[in-house]
């Protein structure tokens, strides 16, 4: 059986690209494929929050919410949406509030492999 650690712990930072202009201390929120914004009131899920300014298209870092795994998609999943778990290990697009496990990071065809934040 061979070994597995998540890609990132509660103690890292993640390095992504932010989608608008974020302060330091602002909870951020997916907006796209590896990319990160602020949270607006009534946001879907939070994943973290910015550890410094960061202007519009750059990259920064934020402190994430949960760990990071990757998994397997199973179906065809948006960054942004819920996950569920899946059939032999993987992990599927869900409905929220509905056995959710996380919030994909990144978008991923069937059976690619997709990054996703533990909630």
């Amino acid at each position: 059986m061979g070994a597995y650690e998540p890609k990132y712990l509660y103690s890292d930072q993640i390095n992504a690209t932010f989608s608008a202009n974020t302060t330091g201390g602002q909870s951020v929120i997916v907006t796209g494929n590896g990319t990160v914004g602020p949270a607006t009131a009534g946001s879907p899920a939070c994943v973290g929050v910015a550890a410094n300014d960061v202007a519009a298209n750059q990259r920064g870092a934020y402190f994430p919410r949960g760990k990071v795994h990757v998994s397997k998609a199973s179906g065809a999943i948006t960054a942004g949406a819920r996950v569920d778990t899946g059939a032999a290990g993987t992990v599927a697009s869900g409905a929220a509030g509905v056995n959710n496990v996380g919030i994909a990071l990144t978008t991923a065809a069937d059976g690619a492999d997709v990054e996703w934040m533990e909630i």
